[in-house]
């Protein structure tokens, strides 16, 4: 692993880290870790997202305990440091001698799951580093996929040859595997919502095109991290990579098999809520940006109906799929407690 690419750590700091572990040997554990850099600029954001991409895994304490407890160490050493006075001895330094007193506690948590372990090192590395999240459905997508990011690799150098033959063609109908790791909305010229999706499978990662048709009928799996089977056409198009034109898109289940789309439905109904909005006293410019969010948010599948308060009247308007982030938008534009979901 190189740590320089971890999120919020940088080359400055591994370098000082190295010199450290060069001039006075190995770090014994996380605490000796923390003791030994603390004049090195290393700050607690950075011990953090070394602990998150899996640098301390090999001291024997899990990835949860050391994030449950490595502000109370660092805090404790340098509490430490400033209360020390050089060359003076303490009656606490006597005791220490005399009878050996535990420095530092860890809050001692059992390990996060595979899943969460994973999404934190994609969120520090842009990697997995200690598996990948397919790996346990591999014999299944392998049954069930005919397309890869090795066949969309393939493709785009041998488009690169001129008078080459593809084993694809233009149009053609392909099932493809991913986990999604981006999505990127965007209006289309008739103001409906579309979709450029990135998906990863075991090779690398494939963009995905989802026209308003497909989007509205999928969107509310179009979340980060699901993995998702995606029927579509490939595309073709000179001096572009190859893309994936979305037909169908659904969605894999725990139990490994692919979510029934009837089944599904039946339960977001049977979840549905209501978000209502009072907009007596919005400026117009914040009803305006409320307008806006409820259209941007809207589609066939929903978890939410909305409905909007304005003096004496109530009025329905639409639905849309609530998320807690998604909640926390409207929030912003209307203020919390213009809003009410029930």
């Amino acid at each position: 692993m190189d740590f320089g690419t971890i999120k919020n750590v940088g080359i400055a700091v591994v370098n000082s880290i190295v010199e450290e572990r060069n001039k006075n040997g190995e770090f014994e554990d996380f605490t000796s870790f923390c003791e030994r850099i603390k004049d090195a600029g290393v700050n607690k954001k950075c011990v953090e997202s070394l602990i998150k991409a899996g640098a301390f895994d090999s001291f024997g304490k899990t990835r949860a305990t050391l994030l449950a407890s490595f502000e109370n160490i660092l805090d404790t050493i340098n509490n430490e440091a400033r209360n020390k006075i050089e060359n003076q001895v303490s009656m606490f330094d006597i005791m220490e001698e005399t009878k050996e007193i535990p420095k530092y506690t860890y809050i001692e948590k059992k390990e996060m799951d595979e899943k969460e372990l994973l999404s934190l090192e994609k969120e520090m590395l842009g990697l997995y580093i200690s598996g990948h999240p397919l790996d346990k459905i591999r014999t299944q997508i392998e049954k069930i996929s005919n397309f890869t990011t090795l066949d969309i690799s393939k493709m785009n150098e041998e488009l690169e040859q001129i008078g080459k033959t593809i084993d694809f063609k233009d149009g053609q109908t392909v099932r493809y595997v991913g986990i999604i790791n981006k999505v990127n909305k965007k209006f289309t010229k008739n103001n409906k919502t579309m979709a450029f999706l990135n998906v990863e499978d075991f090779y690398g990662s494939a963009e995905i095109i989802v026209f308003d048709s497909v989007y509205n009928l999928t969107n509310y799996i179009l979340v980060e991290e699901n993995i998702v089977l995606i029927e579509g056409r490939i595309s073709i198009r000179e001096d572009e990579p190859v893309k994936l034109v979305a037909s169908k898109i659904t969605e894999f289940s725990e139990d490994l098999n692919v979510v029934n789309k009837e089944e599904n439905t039946q339960k977001l109904n049977n979840k549905i809520k209501t978000l209502s909005i009072n907009i007596t006293r919005l400026e117009e410019n914040r009803k305006e940006k409320l307008r806006g969010a409820i259209k941007f948010f809207s589609g066939d599948r929903v978890n939410v109906k909305l409905e909007i308060v304005d003096k004496d009247s109530v009025k329905p308007c639409g639905a849309i799929y609530m998320t807690d982030k998604i909640l926390e938008i409207f929030e912003k534009i209307v203020d919390k407690e213009n809003i009410n979901l029930v």
